[in-house]
């Protein structure tokens, strides 16, 4: 079941990736979804930051992580899912040439895209690698600053996940993730409507479990910086679920959320963690 999760998502934005006039209107989408749609729920302007690259913007995210990820100069930052390194070269302005940004992503048609917008970047200090994120290709204890963009939430394993970003950050370091979570429940007929819109929707978490994986991986000081409900259009609805379906969503108190998280690694440990 896993394997199949992985296989959709990977096949899913490695279109994306092949689909250039697609670019900024994906919204964090599937393939054969959301793709194309003039509506974007979960995106946010960057345009305005320092490093934007709006060839490497996809309109994949669902906040900006970088915002609230306190990179400092020379620190070494990790982007999990970089797709094709919109964050990363926001990063690498904050990281400064002393620093190091790697972005990581399984789909190589994404690695290929990211790769090709940093040779006209001109840096030398910002890699791109193949990789899973609940098997991260990166040693122990690497990073300062491990940042995610509207990603954890498509890997089926969140606590490996979250397992893995606390191996690869260094001691007292810390990571900051924009991701897509729910509060109350959502039906079958609903979740797969607003799958087909937005594909972040479709492994989504319940909010207080997704907080109870960052505790469980060993984190401290976690802090929600941002949250803010998704509105999904009810003409996008209707499309695919009836009106009393639609009607039962509205009044079920159920909201579909974009939050921007961040959690910290321990100085010291006392229960057996690596640290």
């Amino acid at each position: 079941m896993m394997k199949d999760i992985k296989k959709h998502v990977r096949e899913a934005y490695s279109e994306i990736a092949r689909d250039q006039k697609d670019k900024g209107e994906s919204s964090c989408c599937a393939a054969n979804s959301c793709c194309g749609s003039k509506y974007s729920i979960f995106s946010e302007d960057y345009s305005h930051l320092e490093g934007y690259n709006q060839d490497a913007d996809l309109g994949l995210g669902c906040g900006i992580p970088t915002v609230f990820a306190g990179i400092k100069t020379g620190d070494t930052v990790l982007d999990l899912g970089s797709g094709a390194g919109n964050d990363c070269f926001i990063a690498r302005k904050l990281t400064g040439e002393t620093g190091e940004v790697i972005g990581i992503d399984f789909t190589p048609e994404m690695v290929e895209l990211a790769v090709n917008n940093l040779r006209k970047s001109g840096y030398t200090n910002v890699y791109f690698r193949l990789g899973d994120i609940e098997h991260l290709p990166v040693t122990a204890n690497k990073a300062d600053v491990v940042i995610s963009n509207c990603v954890l939430n498509l890997i089926p394993d969140k606590s490996k996940a979250f397992s893995e970003i606390f191996r690869v950050l260094k001691t007292g370091g810390h990571f900051s993730v924009s991701d897509i979570v729910l509060k109350g429940n959502v039906s079958n007929a609903v979740r797969s409507a607003v799958a087909l819109y937005a594909g972040c929707i479709s492994g989504a978490l319940q909010y207080d479990d997704y907080l109870s994986k960052i505790f469980d991986a060993g984190f401290s000081n976690i802090r929600v910086h941002s949250a803010k409900q998704v509105i999904v259009p009810d003409a996008l609805m209707l499309q695919h679920i009836s009106d009393e379906e639609l009607m039962e969503f509205r009044n079920s108190g159920t909201e579909i959320m974009s939050i921007t998280v961040s959690a910290d690694k321990p100085k010291t440990c006392c229960c057996g963690c690596d640290c």
